[in-house]
């Protein structure tokens, strides 16, 4: 039930979290960008299982996409190493499975800031495979969690850590040419309509 529910959440961010945050950017119909994305990227992703080893796979799609150079040169790396969407929903989602297991009761709030926590705690990932569920002692010290416990479920991670960190990593990895690519068409359609109102 926990691989369920942590591929169920990044297939939710995957499909309905990053369209809506990319036609916010565009205003057009995201899915073919996003499609095209976990394709051509998601894919290579899933079976490297690395974000490092997946940069010049999204580089070439940057290229294919004729994006700006000047912006993917310096998105498409910097995103392989901040960008880990997956990472955070990794970390939320096996340090409240450990919560709820020890009864600990966790109100929304609590939730909210672990999500934050999480987050950025993401940020510092290393973008190989395993390499969020390093960071969850982290996340169990917020709930006095010991960290013989807290290494368990880093152990129960491990475990199911084929599935969860290819899905991890392919969210991780298409997200980033994703949100390179929403960038630039932005940026393109806002040169675009300043030129004709010029």
């Amino acid at each position: 039930q926990l691989l369920v529910v942590l591929v169920g959440c990044m297939l939710l961010v995957a499909l309905v979290v990053n369209p809506l945050l990319v036609w916010w950017k565009i205003r057009r119909n995201p899915f073919p960008l996003v499609l095209l994305c976990l394709r051509e990227s998601g894919v290579y992703a899933f079976f490297t299982r690395s974000s490092a080893a997946n940069i010049p796979v999204n580089m070439a799609l940057c290229e294919k996409l004729n994006l700006d150079r000047d912006t993917y040169s310096v998105s498409i790396p910097l995103g392989a190493t901040i960008n880990m969407a997956g990472a955070a929903i990794t970390i939320t989602v096996l340090t409240l499975a450990a919560v709820n297991t020890l009864g600990i009761p966790v109100d929304l709030p609590t939730a909210l800031l672990l999500s934050v926590v999480a987050s950025l705690c993401a940020c510092g990932a290393s973008g190989v495979a395993g390499g969020s569920l390093l960071l969850i002692p982290l996340a169990c010290n917020m709930f006095g969690i010991s960290n013989d416990i807290a290494m368990q479920v880093v152990a129960v991670g491990f475990i199911i850590g084929v599935l969860q960190d290819s899905c991890e990593t392919a969210l991780n990895s298409s997200t980033d040419v994703l949100f390179t690519a929403a960038a630039c068409q932005a940026e393109d359609d806002r040169l675009a309509n300043s030129a004709l109102r010029n």
